[in-house]
């Protein structure tokens, strides 16, 4: 086994990893870097970019389907070849690294493609190399699709987000074991291709996080579109032969031709050495301090800090290690304001605290709706959503809000601000919103402010 000191190592290098050693490597340390998947991590490869390809090709078809009344006559063939050969070549450059792993290398990291262990406090085993850290060490370290314990499911070809953003045609049928927003994107994405999908959520309704207004909405537009929602369901058994798949539901069977399994992720801590610097092994997430650090010469970011598991989240993270390790001053980590979005068609999008996690807080609560439908941009486009706010009346201030609806998520942007800065609910009120568009239904939702 041989030694090699350094600055830094980070284990893992999605998108927050990635950005880090590429900040510290510029900050003048000697940084090593060390993956053994792809530089990038899910989000490039098999998350974020190619769902959203898949998404944006079917929001086309779905826009074509509704010329007639609006614009003439169109006639739809839907084709996925297209959507398949994007990800392929434009995204992910047929699932090959290489491109990332010399962006990082040309910005003055030193790349390990491995298996990372810690060995004790500052110190990485690699392939028979342990890096000593003088800074210290940085895990991001991600999570994984999870699979849960259903009887036969194990051994079946079943898909997870891996394989259905891999999927070279759209498949006849398939079944989704859960609602969340992984499952309902990629149920909406190939249902507007043809294909026939079910929908297996075990909660009572599918995106259970979300306000249940949100869930409705979305419910309601999926069973418009022949998408079939089974909620508050267990799956009893999995089989497949003659390739199809048979999943059984209680009194009900369905089958399909593919099976996609949406049912959650785990986080990437097992094996990683977590016992030699003082922590669990069998923890589900590494708990830090405000600043990231997780330990004495020890950071974590991203989804194995519990924070959400958010491209966005990783990244914001990854700039507050830098600072503390940089020694570079700047504001600490704070998770009041933290947006994430559903991209189905209409797309949900929130921040902060629910309603019912609000009353749990004990705050006096304030709820603000609104029909973005019925606003004059809702009604132009023949739009469904809404607008959900939730004030803190003691502060009279904003601490959640839901958007639901064309372009959710970019209308979400005015709530993120104005429940990350706190700013008072009377300046939301004095406010010009501009005419006509999606984000004056915000105005209605907060004269509509009550307890």
């Amino acid at each position: 086994m041989s030694e090699r000191e350094v600055d830094v190592v980070v284990v893992g290098l999605g998108p927050g990893g990635e950005a880090l050693a590429t900040r510290l490597a510029q900050g003048g340390l000697e940084v090593v870097g060390v993956d053994r998947r792809l530089v990038g991590g899910e989000c490039p490869y098999y998350g974020c970019i190619p769902s959203k390809m898949m998404l944006h090709a079917a929001g086309l078809v779905a826009t074509a389907r509704r010329v007639d009344g609006h614009a003439g006559h169109a006639t739809v063939a839907p084709d996925w070849s297209p959507v398949h050969a994007r990800i392929r070549d434009e995204a992910t450059t047929d699932w090959n690294d290489q491109v990332a792993v010399d962006r990082l290398e040309k910005a003055g990291v030193t790349f390990v493609r491995g298996d990372a262990r810690l060995s004790g406090p500052r110190r990485v085993e690699v392939d028979g190399t342990t890096y000593v850290a003088r800074a210290g060490v940085v895990l991001n370290t991600g999570t994984q699709p999870s699979a849960p314990p259903i009887d036969g499911l194990a051994g079946t070809p079943y898909w997870t987000n891996r394989e259905a953003v891999q999927a070279e045609t759209a498949p006849a049928s398939l079944v989704v074991i859960g609602g969340g927003a992984i499952g309902a994107e990629m149920a909406q994405a190939f249902a507007r291709f043809g294909t026939e999908v079910t929908v297996l959520e075990a909660g009572p309704r599918i995106l259970g996080p979300e306000e249940p207004e949100a869930s409705a909405a979305l419910a309601e537009v999926f069973e418009a579109e022949g998408i079939t929602v089974l909620t508050g369901v267990s799956v009893d058994r999995v089989s497949h032969s003659d390739d199809r798949f048979t999943v059984e539901v209680g009194e009900r069977t369905v089958h399909a031709e593919r099976l996609l399994v949406a049912a959650g992720r785990r986080p990437n801590l097992s094996g990683l050495g977590l016992e030699t610097v003082g922590l669990h092994d069998d923890a589900r997430s590494v708990d830090v301090d405000d600043r990231m650090r997780a330990g004495d010469g020890l950071w974590a970011i991203g989804d194995i800090t519990g924070k959400g598991a958010f491209t966005h989240m990783s990244m914001y993270q990854s700039a507050i290690a830098a600072r503390d390790i940089l020694g570079e001053d700047g504001p600490a980590a704070a998770y009041h304001a933290v947006p994430h979005v559903t991209f189905t068609d209409p797309e949900v999008g929130a921040v902060g605290m629910t309603e019912q996690q609000a009353r749990e807080a004990g705050l006096n609560v304030q709820i603000g709706h609104s029909d973005l439908g019925a606003s004059t941009r809702g009604w132009i486009a023949g739009a469904q959503g809404l607008v959900k706010l939730i004030a803190d009346a003691d502060r009279g201030v904003l601490v959640g809000a839901t958007v639901v609806g064309p372009s959710g998520g970019e209308v979400l942007s005015m709530l993120v601000t104005a429940v990350h800065a706190r700013v008072p609910v009377e300046t939301l009120r004095s406010m010009i919103y501009a005419y006509p568009t999606f984000h004056r239904a915000v105005e209605v939702a907060v004269e509509d402010l009550q307890g």
